[in-house]
């Protein structure tokens, strides 16, 4: 055992020290451990050398994976939070809409029971709606000059 692992590098002995360690190893780590472990046979050798290429390949596939997950996560990570900061803006913003009304007093039964009915009433005219747009974009305009 020794006269082999003389010749094998340090990330190969740590390699095998790890697959050793693992409770269900591939058939490739498994005979890499085993085939570490003989030094009677040279012809062992070749198979050894091309176990350990292709467990190098395995690890370099793995972290490519792991790479690729961890830029898609933070890809949809940086989505999630401008969504979510978009919405807290939206939020602060309606927000300030009830203090421009001088409504702050109001509890929220209040708030969202003049709001469901405001919402629910048919009569309510696009003439209207455009009457209190004007009404509320005069008043936005002028609390923003203000700050």
């Amino acid at each position: 055992m020794q006269e082999i692992e003389m010749q094998l590098d340090a990330w190969t002995v740590e390699r095998i020290a790890y697959l050793r360690s693992l409770k269900s190893p591939s058939e490739q780590q498994l005979l890499l451990v085993l085939l570490s472990e003989k030094n009677d046979e040279p012809k062992n050798e070749k198979k050894l050398s091309a176990l350990i290429k292709f467990e190098k390949a395995s690890v370099r596939a793995s972290k490519a994976r792991q790479a690729v997950n961890n830029l898609l996560h933070a890809e949809e990570k940086s989505t999630k939070e401008a969504e979510r900061k978009a919405r807290n803006h939206r939020l602060i913003q309606q927000g300030l809409l009830i203090d421009f009304a001088s409504l702050e007093d109001w509890n929220h039964g209040e708030l969202l029971g003049a709001l469901i009915s405001m919402a629910k009433s048919d009569s309510i005219s696009l003439e209207k709606r455009a009457d209190w747009k004007r009404q509320g974009d005069a008043l936005i305009s002028s609390k923003e000059q203000k700050l």
